[in-house]
């Protein structure tokens, strides 16, 4: 059942980020919604099985946008291995930790994006790399990286209440 809810989450952000948002303006500000999906996946996983899950993700995510292959699943690896070590390391879901990791998230991205530009451009493409939008992004990954965490946390908490009461009464029902 853990595994249906992040199948679930992962599609439902996938399809906001690629089908629904373009329509909007304000989409180019955006930051990749799957960063939140990883990020959740990383505080949450108990084995190092879930590495495959990212690597499933960022493939995906390669195949449906124009950056080079490889992006997002290196992307999504880094910020998986940071999250999973740091939160072994230092403490777990405080506040101060999903604000930290959140903006460095966006910031990881936007490193491997700029390394990928240098490596085709050379020089002149750092001149021509949109620092605003770096900013904005981060601005926006700030804001909404914490609360899309903790509105998963509540869907997440109430996702395993209720395969737990489905469990029970399945159980029950066999039995009696």
């Amino acid at each position: 059942m853990k595994a249906l809810f992040f199948i679930i989450l992962t599609v439902s952000l996938i399809i906001l980020q690629s089908i629904v948002f373009p329509f909007f303006s304000w989409s180019e500000q955006c930051f990749d919604l799957l960063i939140i999906d990883i990020f959740f996946l990383s505080l949450i996983a108990t084995r190092h099985t879930m590495i495959f899950a990212v690597i499933v993700i960022g493939c995906i995510m390669d195949s449906i946008s124009g950056v080079p292959f490889s992006y997002y699943v290196l992307s999504y690896l880094w910020i998986y291995i940071m999250v999973y070590i740091a939160r072994q390391l230092f403490f777990d879901q405080s506040v101060i930790f999903v604000i930290c990791i959140s903006l460095l998230s966006v910031i990881i991205q936007h490193v491997l994006l700029l390394f990928s530009i240098l490596i085709r451009q050379g020089s002149t493409g750092f001149l021509e790399f949109d620092f605003d939008l770096l900013i904005k992004q981060v601005f926006w990954g700030f804001i909404f990286i914490p609360l899309s965490m903790w509105v998963i946390n509540i869907f997440w908490v109430r996702w395993k209440f209720m395969t737990k009461l489905i469990h029970k009464q399945l159980i029950q029902n066999y039995k009696g």
